[in-house]
């Protein structure tokens, strides 16, 4: 399987609490529930298009309480996500949860980089992060992440968790995919291409 991260950051890079004020106020965050008033048909067909690549979702513990909380007392039939959020294999990566509530779900425990390079092996589509910006941060720095895609909502809130924060990781990237959607969400699709390229700018002197 490819291994896919899935973001939702504002044009700080800010990832924390996008779906609501109360989803995640962990630090004292108060500022949660931004994407709300961005979100429209666009960004809900493209999203629907990315989840139904997902043969598998792998979350870190944070972000699997939150959803092991949230998507199974979500009972309207029209949801678009919520059916396969619940259907899919979870995969969450702890070395202190034992007792999944959310199933049907796979602890793993020990190296995060040995134990997902070893799911990815299996055959399959796409493995997918959604949030677990700490996860996702581990795992570009080992290159296991194939994918990245972005969801840029139109704000800044100068505070909160920030989505690939690791001083130690550089990757390069290749843009395969952009779409603005009509209420200002910018969609990015990125394939890794390995280290992050460096180089040095042969034109005028004011660049360098």
């Amino acid at each position: 399987m490819k291994l896919a991260l899935t973001g939702f950051v504002t044009l700080d890079g800010v990832s924390q609490g996008p779906g609501s004020p109360d989803e995640d106020t962990s630090d004292d965050f108060t500022r949660g529930g931004w994407l709300v008033p961005h979100i429209d048909g666009t960004f809900v067909q493209r999203t629907s298009e990315w989840l139904d690549l997902a043969d598998g979702l792998l979350l870190g513990r944070r972000t699997y309480q939150a959803f092991a909380r949230d998507w199974p007392e979500i009972t309207d039939p029209a949801d678009p996500f919520t059916g396969r959020m619940n259907a899919l294999p979870k995969y969450v990566v702890s070395n202190t949860r034992t007792e999944p509530t959310w199933h049907p779900t796979t602890v793993l425990t020990g190296d995060p980089r040995s134990t997902v390079a070893d799911l990815k092996r299996r055959p399959g589509r796409e493995l997918q992060i959604h949030g677990s910006a700490r996860l996702g941060d581990t795992l570009l720095r080992a290159g296991l992440i194939d994918t990245v895609r972005l969801v840029i909502a139109p704000t800044v809130l100068g505070t909160g968790r920030r989505l690939l924060t690791d001083p130690d990781t550089t990757t390069g990237l290749r843009l395969v995919h952009h779409e603005a959607t009509p209420n200002g969400l910018l969609l990015l699709e990125y394939e890794t291409t390995g280290p992050a390229p460096r180089g040095e700018y042969e034109g005028v002197t004011a660049f360098r």
